[in-house]
């Protein structure tokens, strides 16, 4: 492996394949930071840039678009609480509580070494396991994919705030939304209200800039109008070595996990965020400051977030099947490139793959270097006055909305959820949840539908399938298992106390 590894770098460290992964990241990084296009939407643009060009050149400008994209949805997520796409919601939550507080730099800045860190290990992750887990993943049927969503849907626990029931509630909203649209087994409309446009469904980046983007500026203008409004003050830029050292163990535990969701086919980049925050906040000291700006909220979801890109590659160059909407893309560009991705794929197109690989290590110094820099340039943005400030938000939302489908009806759709987003963070109801039950309820009932025509209605796969059993207790041992370790635990205070008491 590592006479490959020092041939692909050979490679990679082309002139102008080193021209070629800065502006792949760059290009990436501006795209991400827009929000509605996304990383496949932006890849899928591009594609006509690589016509004619060197394959391996052409793939190592759309990875570095890949991940470029994949770090500057954060940017927007924590300066203004508008997520680029819905890879970047989870970020919000801590991220947007940062920069409120004053600590927008040291946000940007984690975001950015958790993706620089999360990105390099996610590529040797790649090199060393990955056939024996491409092979781990494939064993992954419609059974499996449905345990791992209901294991999803679970983190939902994590991301409720005070009162799980209203986080329960958040949850079903966003599985109501997911019912929206077409029912592709029969064709039939489903709560479209006779309306065509909704037969596609409620697209995601349309309702996460809408309940989150619209929703923040609508309270921020209720805020100006009253006199509420405390403008974000800019305290330091650079992060301290002791929040990066109390970050590190969250940026390495989201990487292998991310690394493991996104190469799972079907699941994505968009479930690892919200895994990786839930297990980070569940297994922390003080899971109460989580939601109230905890670096360890950014540096978690950020790191899946980037390994979970590249998980997301291992089963289309070792097996040649795209897990995901990307490798889709990237499916079709190495078709236009003549290229036939397979199994043969390290040995029919050595110097392509090999030189692509290690031009993600490559890549993710770039963008290290890119954008560490920036992150003055954009903490600059919250000192600009509220009365300018909103209106450009709520121009770029709209514009990202339109960007998604170029459809009028999305903007009326954003802002129909945008007014459901200011309700329900009046009423302290969470939003998040809501983006999670819209993601992986389609999936879900996709994946139940498959298992149920393939089994003929039996459930009994799910019981006979190891991989199942063992997400499901994993499901309900996230959700059960901290309120019942709390109840024992003061059980065992209440004891040891009545014997103190005793032995006075």
């Amino acid at each position: 492996m590592i006479p490959h590894l020092l041939h692909g770098f050979q490679i990679a460290l082309m002139p102008q394949h080193m021209l070629y992964a800065f502006l792949g990241a760059l290009a990436g990084t501006l795209v991400g930071i827009l929000p509605g296009l996304g990383p496949a939407g932006a890849m899928a643009l591009l594609i006509p840039v690589t016509w004619g060009r060197d394959p391996t050149a052409a793939m190592i400008m759309l990875a570095g678009i890949y991940y470029g994209a994949m770090y500057g949805g954060s940017t927007t997520a924590i300066l203004l609480n508008v997520p680029g796409e819905a890879a970047s919601v989870v970020t919000t939550l801590d991220g947007y509580e940062m920069a409120r507080r004053g600590r927008a730099g040291p946000a940007l800045c984690i975001a950015a070494l958790g993706s620089f860190i999360a990105g390099t290990l996610s590529v040797v992750l790649l090199m060393a396991a990955g056939p024996p887990l491409a092979s781990f993943a494939l064993r992954f049927g419609p059974a499996e994919n449905f345990a791992l969503m209901a294991f999803g849907l679970s983190t939902v626990a994590g991301l409720t705030g005070k009162s799980l029931l209203k986080g329960i509630a958040a949850t079903v909203i966003g599985l109501m939304l997911a019912t929206v649209g077409m029912d592709l087994p029969s064709g039939a409309p489903r709560f479209t209200l006779g309306i065509p446009k909704l037969m596609d469904g409620i697209d995601i980046v349309v309702a996460a800039i809408g309940l989150f983007a619209v929703s923040e500026v609508m309270l921020a203008y209720e805020e100006v109008v009253t006199g509420a409004l405390e403008r974000a003050r800019v305290s330091r830029i650079w992060i301290s070595m002791q929040e990066f050292m109390r970050s590190l163990g969250s940026i390495l535990r989201a990487t292998f996990l991310g690394f493991f969701v996104g190469a799972v086919p079907g699941a994505g980049h968009v479930t690892a965020p919200f895994i990786a925050y839930t297990v980070e906040k569940r297994i922390a000291r003080d899971p109460d400051s989580f939601g109230r700006g905890d670096i360890r909220g950014v540096a978690a979801p950020e790191s899946a977030n980037n390994a979970a890109a590249s998980g997301a590659l291992l089963p289309l160059l070792t097996l040649g099947l795209p897990a995901s909407t990307v490798t889709a893309v990237t499916y079709g560009a190495l078709l236009m490139l003549g290229i036939r991705p397979s199994p043969l794929l390290f040995a029919r197109h050595a110097d392509m793959v090999w030189g692509l690989i290690a031009s993600m290590y490559i890549g993710n110094v770039i963008l290290l270097i890119l954008n560490l820099p920036l992150v003055g340039i954009w903490v600059r943005i919250l000192s600009v006055p509220p009365r300018w400030l909103l209106p450009i938000v709520l121009a770029v939302s709209y514009v990202g909305v339109y960007s998604v489908d170029n459809s009028p009806f999305d903007l009326v759709v954003a802002s129909l959820l945008g007014m459901l987003g200011y309700l329900m963070r009046k009423s302290d109801f969470p939003l998040a949840p809501v983006i999670l039950g819209l993601v992986l309820g389609g999936l879900m009932e996709q994946s139940l539908r498959q298992t149920l025509m393939i089994t003929g209605g039996s459930l009994k796969v799910f019981t006979g399938s190891p991989i199942a059993l063992t997400l499901f207790g994993m499901a309900a041992a996230l959700l059960v298992g901290p309120t019942a370790f709390r109840q024992i635990r003061a059980r065992i205070g209440r004891c040891r106390a009545g014997t103190v008491r005793g032995a006075v």
